[in-house]
């Protein structure tokens, strides 16, 4: 066997993640939004106001598990309010915090 398979590979350190960082891991911003679709037209209203509720509960819990929030208790109404701010999104009901962290707690 020739002796340069026999050397190591030198190992790169890993990036600190938030459960192994001395401070808090900060949301990296600005994110790129995704390019926007027309949505597919004649559906009833009620579809089109779930379908982008859906969205925004979705970009929600993505906001909190980047920012260290994984569970759902955790989320508490105020914290995705604030979460929300932080993005630039509009402020959730109190029906779009419940979807968070109901993604939050289907997700595992």
């Amino acid at each position: 066997m020739p002796a340069a398979a026999l050397k190591q590979k030198p190992t790169r350190k890993p990036l600190p993640t938030q459960s192994t960082a001395q401070r808090p891991v900060l949301l990296d911003l600005p994110y790129a939004p995704v390019e926007k679709r027309p949505l597919p037209p004649g559906r009833p209203r009620e579809w089109y106001i779930t379908h982008n509720r859906r969205l925004k509960a979705l970009r929600l819990a993505i906001a909190l598990l980047d920012t260290g929030v994984y569970m759902p208790n955790q989320a508490r109404n105020e914290t995705i309010r604030s979460t929300a701010e932080t993005i630039g999104v509009h402020p959730p009901s109190d029906t779009t915090c419940h979807m968070v962290r109901a993604l939050m707690k289907y997700s595992r």
